[in-house]
């Protein structure tokens, strides 16, 4: 699917995020993105989405049309670089570095699966039919979303934590597994009949 509107960018996209007070990051903003793109609630919209990165009746007040058009024209830019990356099976996780701050990354690994991918996947619902072994992989990212918290506690903040940082790239290769064949095996499948408007 050629983007009818082209993404500005992750440094712009943070910068207007910032702007409209969004208290979502970036990284969440993709990964919710690319679960509600993969979601079986067909009835999801991309406006419902975005208004999910704000507390509810907090979202930003548009004072005009262009503003307006501006506002969604740069989310929809995103959400079709996401759209693009789903047809490529290409969703990655930002790759890190033993320098890190491995502590936090830990907490935002979780926050990418849990409230980015799967919040978007769920699509807010609780109870959708989908196959069960897409179901069982769906939980087994809910569980890798634990395990990214549960290696907070093991990080010494005087020591390298080498170990700690190889499983966090095992943990990553693992959860991009999982979502790739999410995407491979139900997804692509019925990737033309997922293409949403903004409306």
């Amino acid at each position: 699917m050629k983007s009818e509107n082209e993404y500005i960018g992750d440094d712009n996209f943070k910068k207007f995020l910032q702007h409209y007070d969004c208290p979502t990051p970036l990284e969440i903003v993709k990964f919710r993105f690319a679960g509600a793109i993969c979601s079986p609630n067909a009835d999801l919209r991309p406006t419902d989405v975005i208004s999910s990165f704000w507390p509810d009746n907090r979202a930003p007040r548009l004072e005009t049309k262009k503003e307006a058009e501006l506002f969604f024209k740069f989310f929809m830019g995103l959400w079709d670089e996401m759209f693009k990356h789903i047809s490529q099976n290409s969703v990655k996780f930002t790759k890190i570095s033993p320098n890190d701050d491995l502590k936090s990354l830990c907490q935002q690994r979780h926050d990418v699966l849990e409230h980015g991918f799967l919040e978007g996947f769920w699509g807010g619902m609780d109870n959708v039919k989908i196959p069960a072994y897409i179901a069982e992989i769906v939980d087994s990212l809910s569980k890798m979303a634990l395990l990214y918290k549960s290696m907070t506690d093991k990080i010494n903040p005087d020591k390298e934590n080498r170990a700690v940082f190889q499983a966090i790239l095992d943990c990553d290769k693992t959860a991009e597994k999982s979502v790739s064949f999410i995407i491979e095996h139900y997804v692509l499948p019925k990737i033309e009949d997922l293409k949403r408007t903004v409306n």
